[in-house]
């Protein structure tokens, strides 16, 4: 098929690279000009595994274009995803405002019927408004149709996810638009999921509010655990062995960051309100992840009493393990406090630290995790990269002028720790 991605961010332009990948024709489109030039000189923008290669290879097939003509490529596509971003608002609230924009542009120039299918997270009964902006502006008797296909991509993980998925869902309200779903998704073994829009809207908001909230849940319950001296770890694996709850995202730590769960809350929140059916659960869960960052950085003061004139060495700044994204990340609100103790922060980082540098200042940035932790009077870990647990903990000892080590993602086991010389301090688990 001949598709269109409009928007070549995280999410439009691995959506591009994998449809062309199984095959199908597609031309991304983005209106920023110099995205545009970077991406046709054979760079990208973000770090995302693989993604680099399977880019290169399919654009040197003919199968994957770019430009900055939508106009030009509207009555070419059969299929055109819309991929833009969707920001919070100050309310909570999704801005759909560049939803409306490339709504509008692909009704002036549609020609024949064209499936228009919005992929950005958006609220419910977004694509009832699409549908009415369209129709306001298409010339009379242009037949279209209006989809919602949410994406379910990790970042780390996008393109295994794309291509290997738990599930594909659409939301569609013709015989016509189903077809070509099928069609599209023909070579993908998952389960596809056909339900209205609106059922396909509020699953996407639905899926990452209830992984934010299992999340919390975790974050909560280690308090608790650090209360009484109970671990964390071992009270999660005796829920997560249960299949009413299931072991993923139990994990405890610092908190989670990103794009998608903070936006994703903070708009179905607003969605809720909005229509009047008030989700409270969802503000409790917003409220746990934003205060787990000062719970972490109380625990490191209580326990090295003064941070004045201590050198600490961070290990990890993005969000998350596998990626260079510092939207959120647990790193931008716990650094700052430790300056404010007066503490004097060596950080490292394998793919982020460029995009740190304008967020987190007063920051020496190291080129390895053991320039990381020289002479540091203690080790603060916020990012569960794998480097990072295969480090050799005996040198990492050797090189530190203390021996504090503040384990935020629970990476490492208490007991091996110690023997290392370590004193180990995790969330909700006991130092043993």
């Amino acid at each position: 098929m001949k598709l269109a991605v409009i928007g070549s961010g995280y999410v439009g332009l691995v959506t591009g690279a994998c449809f062309a990948n199984l095959g199908h024709d597609v031309v991304c489109v983005d209106n920023d000009p110099e995205k545009i030039r970077t991406l046709k000189a054979g760079k990208i923008f973000f770090y995302e595994p693989g993604l680099y290669e399977m880019v290169s290879e399919t654009v040197a097939a003919g199968r994957l274009s770019f430009t900055t003509e939508i106009k030009k490529v509207v009555n070419r596509c059969e299929v055109i995803f819309i991929c833009v971003n969707t920001p919070s608002l100050p309310d909570g609230g999704a801005d759909l405002s560049s939803v409306e924009k490339v709504a509008k542009v692909l009704a002036k120039n549609l020609r024949k019927y064209c499936l228009i299918v919005a992929k950005s997270t958006v609220p419910v009964q977004t694509g009832e408004w699409i549908r009415k902006t369209v129709k306001r502006h298409v010339r009379p008797g242009v037949a279209f149709d209006i989809a919602s296909n949410p994406e379910f991509l990790r970042e780390g993980s996008a393109i295994h996810d794309f291509l290997k998925p738990d599930r594909v869902v659409v939301g569609v309200d013709s015989r016509r638009a189903e077809k070509i779903f099928r069609d599209l998704y023909a070579s993908m073994k998952a389960p596809l999921i056909v339900t209205d829009i609106k059922s396909a809207e509020l699953i996407k908001h639905a899926s990452n509010s209830f992984l934010a909230a299992k999340i919390s849940f975790a974050n909560g319950l280690s308090r608790i655990c650090d209360i009484v001296g109970a671990d964390v770890d071992q009270v999660t694996l005796g829920m997560g062995l249960d299949p009413r709850i299931g072991p993923q995202f139990l994990k405890a730590g610092v908190g989670f960051g990103g794009a998608c769960f903070p936006k994703d809350l903070k708009a179905f929140l607003h969605i809720s309100d909005k229509l009047g059916a008030r989700f409270d659960l969802l503000q409790e869960v917003i409220r746990i992840n934003e205060s787990q960052a000062m719970y972490f950085v109380h625990k490191i003061v209580k326990e090295m009493k003064s941070l004045k004139g201590k050198t600490i060495g961070v290990l990890g700044l993005a969000f998350k393990s596998d990626t260079d994204d510092m939207r959120n990340a647990p790193s931008l609100a716990v650094i700052p406090e430790l300056q404010k103790e007066g503490a004097r922060i060596q950080a490292y980082d394998p793919q982020a630290m460029e995009k740190a540098r304008p967020h987190l200042k007063r920051v020496q940035y190291v080129a390895g995790l053991y320039e990381a932790v020289k002479g540091a009077d203690a080790v603060v870990l916020l990012t569960e990269w794998k480097k990072f647990q295969n480090m050799d903990c005996r040198k990492a000892r050797k090189l530190m002028k203390g021996k504090y080590f503040f384990d935020g993602r629970n990476m490492f086991e208490p007991s091996e720790m110690k023997r290392y010389g370590f004193r180990y301090v995790s969330i909700g688990r006991p130092s043993k």
